[in-house]
């Protein structure tokens, strides 16, 4: 009987283990989801849309927010005769130089503006109050004349409103009435020139007491 010789052990072969894979990092492999990205985006807008400007950005870009204030000009201090003509929301012509010798109250509007809406009835009851001393000119220079007519008989103005298109009536009272700051109303004297303006929205009883400043000089006049 022949016999098989035996294979020596440091011949034999180590078994071949595979080593582990690396675990995989889910969180970091997760993507993140768009819904998420969208809703951060969104965040952003609405925080840039709900902050304003610093109150030296609103000053060098020339705008002012209406808050009430009131100012006066004695006569020695008055500018220039303020010039502004053109046509109404219903396109009749209108001139300002035409009331020469009147105080004349310029209300500066748009038809969005809440302010604007809330003195809106003051406005119209001054207007009918003094009829037959002083003359009210609305001024607006954002809506076409259909919205703005439609405010007009919403709130039963009494006086026409300026179709300013052009802002030529901002551009009249320059550096008297910011251009972002509305509404805003000016009074000007008898010979035309700025009395007083309110920057926001004219409390009616300061409203009316301007008015009577300039009346007065009307009366010490004659």
């Amino acid at each position: 009987m022949i016999r098989t010789p035996r294979r020596p052990l440091s011949t034999r072969q180590a078994p071949v283990t595979t080593p582990p894979a690396p675990a995989r990092n889910h969180a970091a492999a997760a993507p993140v989801p768009v819904l998420v990205l969208l809703l951060a985006v969104a965040l952003l807008v609405l925080a840039g849309c709900s902050s304003g400007p610093s109150a030296a950005e609103a000053a060098d870009a020339g705008y002012v927010n209406g808050d009430g204030t009131v100012r006066t000009w004695p006569p020695e201090k008055r500018g220039e005769i303020v010039e502004l003509a053109g046509e109404t929301m219903a396109g009749d012509p209108v001139d300002i130089a035409d009331w020469r010798g009147r105080p004349v109250v310029l209300n500066f509007w748009y038809a969005e503006c809440p302010p604007c809406r809330k003195e809106a009835p003051d406005l119209a009851a001054l207007a009918t109050e003094y009829e037959d001393s002083v003359e009210f000119l609305g001024v607006n220079h954002t809506n076409e004349p259909a919205t703005a007519q439609a405010f007009e008989r919403r709130f039963e103005l009494p006086y026409p409103s300026l179709y300013d298109k052009q802002a030529a009536g901002v551009a009249a009272v320059q550096g008297v009435v910011p251009l972002a700051a509305m509404p805003s109303t000016v009074v000007l004297d008898p010979q035309g020139r700025v009395a007083a303006r309110i920057i926001g929205l004219a409390d009616k009883s300061t409203l009316a007491s301007l008015i009577d400043d300039a009346l007065a000089e009307v009366d010490g006049a004659q």
